[in-house]
């Protein structure tokens, strides 16, 4: 799905068309976020997004992972498997699986911890669980409400926030913006910008505390870069903070090109990229998402052995503060569970 622009503008004329439409999923949204849910025999922590569109969770799921890995903990991580064909709880297989069977996320999630996809949360947790998990890490599926959350981290942009500030499909947001806040534990502001200011107050308000994180991209692959010009292009959910990420590591971005998020690469559009880079001299550079979508992809072999990808990880300004509210949860949790 590619977004559309006006849903990052103040609302107008498109977005009081769809308000009707926006009323009717938001109030299936809120409903559903007051569901209670099974509870699983462990902890689990979801990672969720505000808004559709990219904003920092999966890279925000594996911080997390390796913190609670550091603490001793063994997580597990559980993903829907968006864009994969897997219809049965599956473990992840780094090497053996494609983006088509598993999806793209999970084949990242999968090289820091054992990942689980399931369409059917609660399968999923149950196999998670025989894995050897002792705490589950679910990358996405906030609003889904079918397996309780212990802890719920909403990540949101800070260049982008909540939009116009409308539910889909009048807006980005997921569900109402105040619902969504009062089900949460924790805010995860990633990057700098003005435009989550109001979301930020309104979690104060709330008592929801706000932790600050950066994505940083791998200084090893910018300095290798050098001084080549780069052709980047993305199929993520915000193709442009990818370009700008990289412009800001000082980064020689001479074209861009977009594509909707979780897109598979067509082999018109891999010879396309791959001609225009020869044309001009210009390196190939994606994110590791669309990395995993190429790889083993037969049809767009040559662009996926002629591209690099960015390795990209996020840091918190106040990581212990996380960790130690997530200790804390999970010790809670696992009272109520004995």
């Amino acid at each position: 799905m590619r977004e559309p622009d006006f849903w990052w503008r103040k609302p107008g004329l498109a977005a009081w068309l769809l308000a009707p439409a926006a009323a009717l999923y938001a109030a299936v949204a809120r409903t559903r976020l007051g569901y209670p849910g099974r509870r699983a025999t462990v902890p689990v922590v979801c990672i969720g997004n505000l808004v559709l569109g990219g904003a920092g969770k999966t890279p925000t799921a594996l911080t997390v992972a390796k913190l609670l890995r550091d603490q001793g903990e063994m997580p597990v991580f559980l993903s829907r498997g968006y864009g994969g064909r897997s219809k049965q709880p599956t473990k992840v297989d780094a090497i053996d699986h494609r983006a088509a069977d598993v999806g793209d996320e999970p084949l990242l999630l999968a090289q820091v911890a054992p990942t689980i996809v399931a369409r059917n949360r609660v399968m999923g947790a149950k196999a998670g669980i025989a894995a050897g998990a002792s705490v589950l890490v679910m990358d996405d599926g906030f609003q889904n409400p079918a397996l309780h959350k212990d802890v719920s981290l909403l990540v949101i942009d800070a260049a982008r926030a909540a939009g116009n500030g409308r539910v889909f499909p009048a807006g980005p947001l997921r569900a109402p913006l105040i619902a969504q806040l009062r089900r949460a534990d924790a805010l995860v502001l990633v990057g700098k910008g003005r435009a989550a200011d109001d979301v930020t107050a309104i979690a104060d308000r709330l008592g929801i505390p706000v932790f600050q994180a950066f994505l940083q991209p791998d200084a090893g692959f910018i300095a290798a870069l050098g001084r080549g010009r780069v052709l980047a292009f993305a199929g993520i959910g915000d193709p442009q903070k990818f370009f700008a990420t990289l412009s800001a590591a000082g980064v020689s971005v001479r074209e861009t090109k977009s594509f909707p998020d979780h897109h598979f690469y067509t082999r018109e559009e891999a010879r396309a990229l791959c001609a225009r880079a020869d044309a001009d001299g210009l390196i190939l550079v994606t994110t590791e998402k669309d990395m995993a979508r190429l790889a083993g992809d037969n049809k767009v072999a040559d662009l996926a052995a002629q591209t690099n990808a960015l390795p990209v990880s996020l840091t918190f300004e106040n990581q212990r503060g996380l960790t130690e509210m997530l200790i804390a949860r999970f010790a809670a949790a696992r009272k109520r569970h004995a």
